[in-house]
C-alpha cells in the first residue's frame, strides 16, 4: 500500500474543514490534491477520529501482512504435496 504524504491528523483536519463549510476545491487547492482524492478520504475516513483512523490503518497493514503469509504458506504446501506425489 502506498504511504500517504499526509498525516492522519492532516486528513482529518481537511475533512473537518469541509464539514464546517469550507469549499472542497479550496481545501484541495491548499493541500495540492485532487477533489477525487479528497472524496476518497471522505468515503474512507468520514466520521472517524484520528485514533480510530490510525487503528484502521494498522489493521489494514496487518491484514495485508497476513494475506501475504497465507499465500507463501499455501505455495509451500503445494510444493510439498507435489514432492510427495512424485515420490509415490
Amino acid at each position: 500500500m502506498k504511504k500517504s504524504k499526509f498525516t492522519d491528523s492532516q486528513i482529518m483536519e481537511a475533512l473537518k474543514r469541509a464539514e464546517a463549510g469550507v469549499a472542497v476545491p479550496e481545501i484541495c487547492r491548499e493541500l495540492g490534491v485532487s477533489t477525487a482524492t479528497f472524496y476518497n478520504w471522505r468515503s474512507k475516513y468520514g466520521g472517524m477520529d484520528v485514533s480510530l483512523m490510525a487503528r484502521m490503518k494498522e489493521l489494514e497493514a496487518e491484514n495485508a501482512r497476513l494475506r501475504k503469509m497465507y499465500v507463501e504458506e499455501k505455495i509451500k504446501a503445494e510444493i510439498v504435496a507435489e514432492a510427495l506425489a512424485k515420490k509415490d
